[in-house]
């Protein structure tokens, strides 16, 4: 993952963890999975967010709602089941500003957020945490949770592990696998996001770099349907038109870039099974680097996996003339060579079952030598009884 800015904590003076500036649009903290459905037609849908993985169906956090008497308590039905299964609840502490003042998705929002344990132990302690609104680039938990906060609001919220740092955790902060974790967060202001098209060719460059990492993040963690609604968006940053000066070095970069998503991307449709997303990611990167060996391969193995054995080992096979010291591309071309040695050899057996002749019988073989002697024969004795004949009735004629 790229360097992140360290923000200098506050209050209870715990260590930080990384965060962007506020200047950044995105924050790359180590956090949960996305929720965003991106609208795309090269780029496949990530599942609805009750469909991103397990969880407990008991509300959680309880031990730590014991705990916020000081933060302002609340009754229990007070509490907003989020996504009505008892995995993320929220309670308000301090009213906002009214309704109208809810920030929307894609806007830039700044929140103070406080994390904890179950137990009540604080492991983070973000005075100004920025990120964009439904992108993807905080927790779910974080994300959903926001967009129903009012400017101005503080809330507490507790989420089951499906919506934090699932069964894999977090290094930092430290969350251990499974773990229920409870938000103390106050929504402090939004702003629209930057124009793409008057950014510089520099801060594109760098914000599409960011989204990029934030897909590789979820890549890592298997997590590929929202890995490729990153990289998605990423793609969008690169391919905006831009109304400010722009070097050809400045394109060049903002191409490297563009290559890269496109090859996660295709890495991750992979995964998800989608061949004919993860072709289109891997055809758009050949159209730009025709010699890309990584495109290359993929390419190979997606249309091997649709059945084109065929191209495949032709496409493996320029990959490898490129890099012919690729132990990866040798592997899966000598698997590919052997299946379509056996399709061939089923492709055979199935045309001489539809010709009637399961077994290979003789009637398909050359004929033997022994059977050319015997028409040989049959030539001969034909031939010369005809010549007899022809002699018979010239003596007959004569003798007339």
């Amino acid at each position: 993952m790229g360097d992140t800015e360290e923000l200098n904590g506050a209050g209870d003076k715990q260590d930080s963890i990384p965060s962007a500036k506020k200047s950044v649009r995105a924050s790359l903290l180590d956090s949960g999975e996305d929720f965003e459905i991106l609208d795309d037609e090269d780029v496949d849908d990530p599942p609805p967010l009750e469909d991103a993985g397990g969880g407990k169906e008991e509300p959680a956090g309880e031990e730590l709602a014991g705990k916020e008497a000081s933060a302002g308590e609340a009754p229990v039905d007070e509490w907003m089941d989020v996504l009505g299964n008892g995995q993320l609840q929220k309670k308000v502490l301090e009213a906002g500003r009214g309704p109208d003042s809810k920030p929307q998705k894609g806007q830039e929002v700044t929140v103070h957020l406080r994390t904890k344990l179950a137990d009540g132990t604080l492991i983070a302690d973000e005075p100004e945490l920025s990120f964009t609104l439904g992108d993807g680039d905080v927790t779910q938990a974080l994300d959903l949770t926001v967009q129903l906060m009012e400017m101005g609001e503080k809330c507490l919220v507790l989420t089951d592990s499906k919506y934090a740092y699932g069964s894999m955790g977090s290094v930092e902060p430290a969350v251990s696998p499974g773990a229920e974790l409870g938000l103390e967060v106050e929504l402090l202001g939004a702003l629209e996001p930057p124009d793409l098209e008057m950014l510089p060719p520099q801060e594109r460059n760098s914000l599409a770099g960011r989204k990029r990492e934030r897909g590789n993040y979820y890549y890592q963690r298997g997590e590929y349907a929202f890995a490729v609604n990153s990289y998605a968006i990423a793609l969008q940053i690169t391919e905006s038109s831009s109304k400010v000066d722009i070097s050809p070095q400045e394109e060049q970069d903002l191409l490297e870039v563009k290559v890269k998503c496109l090859n996660n991307m295709a890495a991750a449709q992979l995964k998800l099974e989608h061949h004919d997303a993860a072709l289109r990611s891997c055809v758009a990167v050949l159209a730009h680097q025709p010699d890309n060996i990584k495109a290359l391969f993929r390419k190979g193995k997606v249309l091997a996996l649709q059945g084109d054995y065929a191209e495949a080992i032709r496409i493996l096979r320029r990959a490898l003339k490129l890099e012919p010291s690729n132990k990866t591309i040798h592997a899966e071309l000598s698997k590919l060579v052997k299946k379509h040695s056996e399709q061939k050899g089923a492709e055979q057996a199935m045309y001489r079952k539809m010709l009637g002749n399961p077994d290979g019988c003789s009637d398909l073989q050359p004929p033997s030598s022994s059977s050319w002697g015997v028409s040989w024969k049959w030539l001969f004795g034909a031939t010369a009884v005809a010549i007899g004949g022809v002699a018979l009735s010239v003596v007959i004629a004569a003798r007339n």
